[in-house]
């Protein structure tokens, strides 16, 4: 070993001594019980386990144990067993230590949560799905058993984001998308807000660099007027809180970027027209633990004194928590220049809480009524999501669309015909309320009524709603209410209710596929069905039958024909729509030949190898716009949007098989893209918004449509572009027009 190398292990070894013993400063300033002699020896088991690997970015890997111990203790505040099973949570998984030496070591409570932090092998799913889908899937089962499974592993996923940037691009795409679709609601759901913001920024961060840098700026550039409206608007709610001896700090809360982001692509709006980036946060110390409660609503009648509050914008937390635990009391009041600002009244408690999630109320949680309602709301989802674990799955993705619907959601409060309370998530319908009821009221109720009046099932639940369920025995689960089902446990059991009917179907259809062959004197292969399954269009043999089944597909002259007589299948038939006619197919590389695509290296669309690819029919990704690639089995090529929902969907479950991808287009082709146009009516509006396109840009229009009433008009205008760019200066132009209002892309 040469001097170099010495003193660089001898700064290695410092290093890790000295994060080893801020965790443990950390740990011993805690309220947890000091077991400082079983923390310490996970530690040095682990760094024995590691000892000379290396993280990508070059620090040694126990590093990254530590960094996770830190999160767990000091971000999420949990005890020893959670700190130790930090330390040890990859060993298993990267030595060649069991999880039953870990358990004769350690004892059994933390290989438990060791285990459950291994990645899988074995397939629950079996050959649908990938590992991605199996290793959540195992998560969630051992999170049933001990939730500290998953709040360690979203510690696990912090410091993974916190160093992404030594991962290659396509990694970055993979973790950062499905750390934004699955852990960051995972984090919300267990009331972790702070974690689940900087979860959300950080995969930000990587998704859509430049517009994160941009927003980021934005913020810096506005910063001196947020603090001078916050001081001017916080000065006379001292002086209130001041002159009643309230104990109390005060502090601004600005949007995070991700969030902001968020609302501008929902919203449709720009950064000026976000109106809550500033909010405030009044945290007080209660005189009495017993009377936080009461003491939230002196304070909200003391601030609301010199100021006027929204009338539709005040939200009670307090005697109706949110499912995570949440409480406070939000109201939103008009400055002295014009502006809403949010303020959110919070005790000392529910502001940990807030921040700290479920693993606060373990601090609180002695002889306290509070602690135990928020560990039933807890319980809650664990059934909940038990049941939807239980349910046989068809593939690994409906699994990943349920378990979606579960994490992400505001709520809102209806009450049954004997008026208790029911919190169901916002934009829930009356058939999913149906659901909550009971599994057998829900596949068979036929409407309801809401407020003594009777609605369809689709009928959009609304707060204070009292609602009951109209049923039948003769009704059955229709596939048509998949379309207005929005909560998990509804999905679920419609879902479950059809595969078995589609089952039913799928023989019935294998059955008339293999009469009707037989009277042509043919047999069932793999071979005829996927032939007449590339005639129908449909991916797979299962859904034929299916459609068979069901009376979709009537067999006839046709499909002997197409059996017999089979077209020579046309090359490139799924070209991208902008490429012209008689335009020849670029050569494939060598590598696409062989079918290898190297994905540590970046994809260039150029005009020449565009054609090799297909562009996302549901996202339209134009040049330059945040891209990446996916590789089907087939090693069909998929450009999709980063922010696509299909592109969401497959960072979490085929992340492996993403691409990074970057354009290098020179303005000779025209992609086709969608803007809304919405304005004042009058004489000579379309015209204006025609002389505009046509005129000053060249552009040629593919379609227009638009609808005008009560002097309002809004109009949906297909276009060919070249690019983000050009496309950008259009919206602009249009901006300008007198009668227009807001112009943005929609496809």
């Amino acid at each position: 070993m040469d001097e170099q190398e010495k003193l660089r292990n001898q700064d290695d070894e410092r290093m890790v001594d000295e994060a080893f013993q801020r965790l443990l400063n950390t740990y011993l300033k805690s309220h947890h019980r000091k077991k400082v002699e079983l923390i310490t020896k996970a530690f040095n088991f682990a760094r024995r386990a590691h000892d000379g690997v290396r993280r990508l970015s070059g620090e040694p890997y126990i590093m990254h144990p530590i960094a996770v111990a830190q999160i767990v203790s000091e971000e999420i505040g949990l005890g020893s067993t959670s700190i130790c099973s930090a330390l040890l949570h990859d060993v298993v998984e990267d030595t060649d230590y069991t999880v039953e030496d870990i358990e004769n070591i350690f004892g059994p409570k933390i290989a438990q949560i060791v285990d459950g932090l291994t990645k899988i092998s074995g397939g629950i799913f079996g050959d649908k799905t990938s590992a991605q889908i199996e290793n959540f899937k195992k998560l969630l089962l051992t999170m049933s058993d001990d939730i500290r499974v998953i709040l360690i592993k979203i510690a696990d996923r912090l410091h993974n984001m916190r160093t992404l940037g030594s991962q290659p691009a396509h990694k970055q795409y993979k973790i950062a998308g499905e750390t934004l679709n699955i852990y960051a609601p995972l984090a919300y759901r267990l009331g972790l807000n702070k974690i689940k913001e900087e979860l959300e920024d950080l995969s930000f961060s990587y998704e859509h660099p430049e517009e994160c840098a941009l927003i980021r700026q934005r913020l810096d550039e506005i910063d001196s007027n947020l603090k001078n409206i916050y001081e001017d608007f916080i000065t006379p709610m001292r002086a209130e809180l001041d002159k009643h001896g309230i104990d109390y700090t005060i502090k601004a809360r600005i949007k995070r970027p991700y969030s902001i982001w968020k609302k501008m692509q929902t919203k449709h709006v720009s950064f000026e027209d976000v109106y809550d980036i500033l909010a405030v946060r009044i945290i007080f110390r209660p005189k009495n633990i017993d009377d936080e409660v009461a003491e939230c609503l002196q304070i909200y009648g003391y601030i609301t004194k010199g100021y006027t509050p929204h009338p539709e914008r005040f939200r009670d937390w307090l005697n109706h928590p949110k499912a995570n635990g949440y409480k406070a009391l939000h109201t939103t009041l008009m400055s002295h220049v014009g502006k809403w600002i949010e303020v959110q009244i919070r005790s000392e408690r529910m502001d940990e809480i807030a921040e700290q999630g479920f693993a606060a109320h373990w601090k609180y949680k002695d002889g306290e009524k509070t602690s135990e309602e928020s560990e039933t709301e807890l319980d809650k989802w664990l059934k909940t999501i038990k049941e939807i674990l239980d349910d046989p799955q068809p593939s690994g993705m409906d699994f990943l669309d349920t378990i979606k619907l579960n994490l992400y959601s505001t709520e809102l409060f209806v009450l049954t015909p004997k008026g208790e309370v029911r919190k169901m998530p916002a934009g829930s319908t009356a058939l999913d309320f149906a659901f909550t009821v009971h599994t057998v009221v829900g596949t068979h109720c036929i409407g309801a009524k809401v407020n003594h009046t009777l609605v369809p099932l689709n009928y959009v639940l609304r707060g204070g709603d009292q609602i009951e369920i109209l049923t039948s025995k003769e009704s059955q689960v229709r596939r048509e209410w998949l379309k207005f089902a929005t909560t998990g446990k509804a999905q679920n059991k419609i879902q479950t209710y059809l595969r078995r009917e589609d089952r039913e179907r799928q023989r019935e259809g294998e059955k008339i596929l293999t009469e009707f062959l037989e009277q042509a004197d043919m047999e069932l292969s793999s071979l005829v069905a996927d032939k007449l399954c590339a005639l129908h269009e449909l991916p797979t043999r299962e859904e034929l039958y299916i459609a068979i089944g069901r009376g979709l597909i009537n067999l006839g002259p046709d499909d002997l024909a197409s059996l017999r007589h089979p077209k020579e299948k046309r090359q490139w038939s799924k070209f991208i729509p902008f490429i012209k006619r008689g335009s020849k197919n670029a050569p494939a590389t060598k590598e696409e030949e062989s079918g290898k695509i190297d994905r540590k290296k970046v994809l260039v669309l150029d005009e020449e190898t565009i054609s090799r690819y297909t562009l996302c029919p549901l996202c339209h990704p134009i040049p330059g716009d945040d891209v990446l690639g996916h590789m089907d089995k087939r090693g069909k090529i998929t450009i999709h949007k980063r922010q696509c929902t299909d592109a969401d969907r497959l960072k979490m479950a085929d992340g492996n098989h993403l691409l990074a991808v970057k354009w290098n287009m020179h303005k000779k082709l025209h992609f086709p893209t969608i803007i809304r146009v919405d304005g004042i009516d009058g004489v000579g509006v379309l015209m204006s918004i025609a002389t505009v396109l046509s005129q000053q840009h060249s552009i040629n229009m593919r379609s227009l449509n638009i609808e005008a009433r009560d002097g309002i008009f809004h109009g949906d205008i297909n276009l060919e572009v070249h690019d983000v760019d050009e496309l950008r200066k259009i919206c602009n132009d249009l901006k300008r027009l007198e009668h227009i209002k807001s112009v943005t892309r929609i496809s």
